[in-house]
């Protein structure tokens, strides 16, 4: 038996409320104009919001009311400064994108996983963190204790097959009004229990506000920046992660088609082959059409790639599926996604 410690943070957390202006922003680009290329970065902090990175697009965008459209429905304040320093994308870069059949938007390597733990095919720590987190949003809006910033942490004990037998620490750090913490610290372990009951798995201890009080947070509390969560985006940490982010580029950017096609590999191999757990990477070249290779691995060792895996993950095929893409962001980071 072993302890093994995983997290996610709240839809208000300002790294994730970022995350959450850069896909809105894509999101718009890519209604108006399936064809943009977006690249857009988001930091935040004590009254400001920047924006910036590379868009090439024929959609007309009001870039400063999507930020505050997201600022209000993420729960916070619409009083801040939004500095719109976005940019347009480098021709460069453009000469080998421009066509959907032509090749990657840049070098890189992705990671897809998938484990026979939940029907997510998701590890159980994983998805009881990701059922917290959209509870959470739901309360806080109906709740006005509750505020939107926070993140939660569970140290699981595992079996040697890395299968959760039960929580040892279920770590909570909720924002709130602190008017009343008994009430509102009872309603967040009974939603605790109630999950982790779903998949029974016990839970033998909290921490809640472990420093005692969490009123002040979001931008006021820290700063935001697109792309700071990313292993909270993939598995967190229960597999490899490339190590680009994903929110506000568009799918010919391979740090997040590929890995949506990665994730999707795993999972076909994982259902054929009745596995364990699949991890598959995939690395592309800028302006490369196929990938430069495919590993997969298992629970049962290596396994080696088809010519058919290799046909199936040509970026034209990743990017003309925005189906996949938006089915696997959500199931992954939950909040963001391609319309």
């Amino acid at each position: 038996m072993k302890l093994y410690s995983n997290e996610i943070v709240f839809r208000g957390h300002p790294d994730k409320v970022c995350d959450q202006i850069s896909d809105a922003i894509l999101d718009e680009c890519l209604k108006q104009d399936k064809n943009s290329r977006c690249g857009i970065e988001v930091a935040g902090g004590k009254g400001k919001i920047f924006i910036t990175g590379e868009i090439t697009t024929k959609a007309n965008v009001d870039v400063q009311a999507i930020a505050k459209r997201v600022l209000e429905d993420v729960g916070y304040s619409t009083d801040y400064e939004i500095i719109d320093n976005i940019g347009k994308q480098s021709p460069d870069i453009a000469l080998g994108t421009n066509s959907l059949v032509n090749g990657a938007g840049d070098n890189g390597m992705m990671f897809g996983y998938a484990c026979n733990d939940t029907e997510q095919m998701l590890p159980t720590a994983m998805v009881i963190l990701q059922e917290l987190s959209k509870r959470y949003d739901e309360l806080r809006k109906r709740d006005k204790r509750f505020l939107a910033d926070g993140k939660a942490q569970i140290t699981g004990i595992y079996a040697d097959d890395m299968k959760l037998q039960d929580i040892e620490t279920f770590t909570i750090c909720y924002q709130n009004t602190e008017e009343d913490r008994e009430t509102t610290d009872r309603i967040i372990k009974g939603i605790c229990l109630e999950i982790a009951n779903k998949y029974h798995v016990r839970i033998k201890r909290f921490l809640i506000n472990p420093t005692g009080r969490f009123k002040i947070g979001g931008f006021d509390g820290d700063s935001g920046l697109t792309g700071r969560k990313i292993v909270v985006d993939q598995y967190h940490s229960f597999a490899n992660v490339g190590g680009g982010a994903f929110s506000g580029k568009d799918p010919t950017k391979v740090d997040r088609s590929g890995a949506y096609k990665a994730r999707e590999i795993a999972k076909q191999i994982l259902i054929k082959n009745g596995l364990k757990w699949c991890e598959v990477q995939l690395s592309y070249a800028i302006g490369v059409e196929k990938p430069l290779a495919i590993y997969i691995d298992s629970n049962i060792g290596g396994i080696q790639p088809t010519e058919e895996l290799y046909e199936e993950c040509k970026l034209k095929n990743i990017i003309k599926d925005l189906d996949l893409l938006n089915k696997c962001y959500e199931e992954t980071a939950m909040f963001g996604h391609f319309q």
